[in-house]
């Protein structure tokens, strides 16, 4: 494939395996004159997940996890018709298919760590509240003329 911007980067050294992609290609719906009509710019890039040697095994067994509901018997499909060029819509493909594999096998955020706020801010927040209170407090109009 000529003029494909090299491996996709999944994350690191990690990339989109050229071998294990495949690709199919079809007519896309929507406008584009006469010549939508003889050429296959609709893209569908698949990737066996379940089969794969490229992902270390805790990122596969991440993406298998959390991609559950896209994959089909562990293969992910991912389609791509927005551009008129089948090259384009290729690119896009690819991009889109690194992007899902690299959320997909992201490790889970840190626990978030409960810190407690210091007592001087606490009692600095209370007392410009009560500040505001009487201010407003004051702007009532009962004892105007």
């Amino acid at each position: 494939m000529d003029g494909m911007s090299g491996p996709y980067v999944i994350r690191g050294s990690v990339s989109l395996p050229e071998a294990e992609l495949m690709w199919r290609f079809s007519r896309s719906s929507g406008p584009g004159g006469q010549h939508v009509n003889t050429s296959d710019s609709r893209v569908e890039l698949s990737f066996d997940l379940a089969k794969t040697e490229a992902l270390p095994e805790v990122w596969k067994a991440r993406a298998l996890e959390r991609l559950a509901g896209k994959l089909v018997d562990g293969v992910l499909t991912v389609r791509a018709s927005e551009h008129r060029s089948q090259w384009r819509n290729r690119e896009t493909a690819a991009v889109r298919l690194a992007a899902l594999l690299a959320e997909a096998s992201a490790p889970p955020p840190k626990p978030r760590r409960a810190t407690r706020i210091p007592r001087g801010i606490n009692e600095r927040r209370l007392r410009q509240k009560k500040q505001r209170s009487d201010t407003k407090r004051g702007r009532s109009g009962r004892d105007w003329g």
